[in-house]
């Protein structure tokens, strides 16, 4: 019955990349026995509740493998993977996208592909299992993490990253199905490494063993013995690419449909009988009776444990709402001259200390991002109470990891470092958008204004980059009360977010308060209602909001009237009715202050607006020598709009 199992998930395979005319069979037939093994004695799931928290998680870390998961799940009876699903494999509106795209519904618990991405969003899955275990206890939550990876995936240096950390906190219900075949596109593994996997794995303090990967009982006894141990664990299983078919065991059974002849020497092989996309009924009735196992169990788990794991999702609970009205009034009266990185600070910490499902954590940058402070505590391999995660210099991981911990939804996680090292981290970023969920990246340090350190830790080209994600809040405010004002946004959206901060301070230019007038990314700080012959828009972001001011009162002082406008998330301005765009952005000249390369600013300042930035690589000097030598002076600016009046 076994093989049956395992062959039906590897037609459904061949039948869905056949129809699609492209797609990856390596993995599915090889990987087709340990995943059968999985979810058939192992996996805690209900496909009737797909969201059920204390489910056990499961991640396709080599994505291109995804016809076997998704067979898998239409298997057990997930709803949203039917069979027209499979039939229209690739196809535009299908469950069944090329690479798993997220959606719990569906039974897909994060979008893979990336390779090695999947590894370290299954740490932060387990992180997150550990952080409710805490919170709720043993009864509430207990459930495990399994991830299934090939020989790509583990050297993607994420892969490195995240399994490091895994082993330091002990995550013991983490388990990674490594697809040991030895084959990579170009040809065999040593080709380009001859490291020893397991060695590495033995050095991050993981569990580790190797078995045959087409065996169902050394599978099962390797899982029995990984979810024994404390450590978490990596099972090497030995398996054949293309398991079945004339590419057994080469580069070519990697990816694309099988050929007719090539189709029919698998079937009889296997001893497959059946056509495309058929499934015997007694074969098809033993899946839908594995997806049934669990229901009672779920059930149960409902009438127990529900009241005590509390809302599905993170709360912007009255408490959260209090926080910021309170830190708002004090803003309003303090008018802190700070860096917006210490105000960044202050609202994280009294976030943190009003709510136990926020965490933070940062690459080695607590102090300096703001993201850590006195009053949090760190996790550690024996106490998972705590609200930070030292992460290490691994920013990588750290953003790959947080998105694992989001995706459950329940928790609200932010993690900082340097604008500059946004590089490292950008397939994260990227997926938190493609993924549509609320992380929260705090970069500071945003500008040549980080001064001495030189070129090398300042930001030019990185604004433009982040802005150019879609489905990614970019916020770069310019004061405490936009700080205040920005998180606000970041802890409401649905969205992720990047909440760009300064290394030096900055004036308090925000006066009224009320309002959250980031909300709509840009506004007037200053409307100009005089009836002057000559008049200009000022636009600007972050710290240069402050120079603009003091262009603007230069301006007025040669009775030229000028619209000041702050300008801290375009996404969010992009957003609004065209009406309120148009009245923001003015008829008159504009003019647009940041300190970036100005990439995409020509949108909002239009053909003969002008642009004051960056427009080359910073200098190791003082913050306001940079400042003065790239031309970002109230003096050099107000010169060059009179030449252009």
């Amino acid at each position: 019955m076994f093989g049956g199992l395992a062959n039906a998930v590897r037609f459904l395979s061949i039948s869905e990349v056949d129809s699609a005319k492209s797609g990856h069979l390596g993995m599915p037939m090889g990987m087709a026995d340990c995943l059968t093994v999985l979810f058939k004695n192992f996996l805690v799931f209900d496909p009737q509740n797909p969201q059920w928290p204390n489910r056990d998680r499961f991640v396709l870390s080599g994505g291109h493998g995804s016809a076997a998961l998704y067979a898998i799940l239409h298997l057990t009876g997930y709803e949203k993977m039917s069979l027209n699903n499979l039939k229209t494999f690739r196809k535009l509106k299908s469950n069944a996208t090329g690479h798993p795209e997220y959606d719990i519904s569906c039974g897909i618990e994060a979008t893979t592909g990336l390779l090695g991405e999947g590894i370290a969003n299954a740490v932060g899955m387990a992180i997150e299992e550990r952080l409710l275990n805490a919170r709720c206890g043993d009864d509430c939550i207990n459930h495990y993490t399994y991830v299934c990876a090939g020989d790509g995936d583990l050297m993607e240096g994420v892969s490195h990253e995240a399994s490091s950390i895994a082993g330091h906190i002990s995550l013991g219900r983490l388990i990674l199905l490594f697809d040991d075949n030895n084959i990579t596109i170009d040809g065999e593994v040593s080709v380009s490494s001859s490291d020893d996997v397991l060695k590495r794995y033995e050095s991050y303090k993981w569990h580790v063993q190797s078995v045959d990967g087409h065996s169902e009982k050394a599978i099962s006894k390797a899982i029995e013995e990984a979810k024994k141990d404390p450590r978490p664990s990596i099972i090497a299983c030995k398996t054949k690419i293309g398991y079945g078919s004339p590419r057994e065991n080469t580069p070519q059974a990697h990816g694309g449909a099988f050929s007719e002849s090539e189709i029919a020497e698998v079937k009889k092989k296997l001893g497959w009988s059946y056509d495309s996309f058929e499934i015997p009924e007694y074969i098809l009735k033993t899946w839908q009776i594995i997806g049934k196992r669990h229901q009672e169990i779920c059930k149960k788990w409902h009438e127990t444990q529900f009241r005590k794991y509390g809302s599905m999702e993170f709360e912007f609970t009255d408490d959260i709402k209090k926080v910021f009205r309170s830190i708002k009034k004090d803003y309003f009266v303090s008018r802190p001259f700070e860096a917006t990185r210490v105000s960044s600070k202050n609202i994280i910490t009294k976030l943190m200390e009003t709510s136990d499902s926020i965490v933070s954590g940062s690459a080695d940058l607590g102090g300096s991002t703001g993201c850590f402070s006195k009053t949090m505590y760190p996790i550690s391999s024996d106490n998972f109470s705590g609200n930070y995660i030292h992460y290490g210099v691994r920013e990588h991981a750290m953003g790959s990891i947080m998105n694992g911990i989001v995706v459950g939804k329940k928790i609200r996680c932010v993690t900082g470092t340097f604008l500059v090292f946004s590089d490292h981290m950008k397939p994260a970023i990227r997926m938190s958008a493609l993924m549509s969920i609320p992380s929260i990246f705090v970069f500071s340090h945003d500008s040549i204004g980080v001064g001495e350190d030189g070129p090398t830790h300042q930001p030019v080209e990185h604004l433009a980059a982040l802005r150019a994600i879609p489905n990614l809040n970019v916020f770069r405010p310019a004061d405490a009360m936009e700080t205040l004002e920005c998180w606000e946004c970041a802890m409401k959206s649905a969205e992720p977010s990047a909440i760009i901060l300064t290394r030096q301070d900055v004036l308090s230019v925000r006066f009224c308060g009320r309002t959250n007038l980031c909300g709509t990314g840009a506004y007037f700080l200053y409307e100009d209602t005089s009836e002057r012959e000559k008049m200009v828009t000022l636009i600007a972001t972050g710290s240069e909001v402050s120079i603009a001011l003091e262009v603007k009162k230069m301006l007025n002082d040669m009775d030229i009237s000028a619209n000041l406008v702050s300008f801290p998330c375009w996404k969010l301005f992009d957003n609004q009715p065209l009406e309120f765009r148009n009245k923001i952005l003015g008829k008159s000249l504009r003019i647009g202050i940041e300190a970036s390369n100005g990439f995409g600013w020509e949108k909002y300042l239009g053909s003969d607006g002008l642009f004051f930035g960056v427009n080359n690589f910073g200098k190791s000097c003082s913050c306001l020598e940079n400042y003065k030598f790239f031309g970002l002076t109230s003096r050099n600016i107000c010169n060059e709009i009179m030449k252009k009046l």
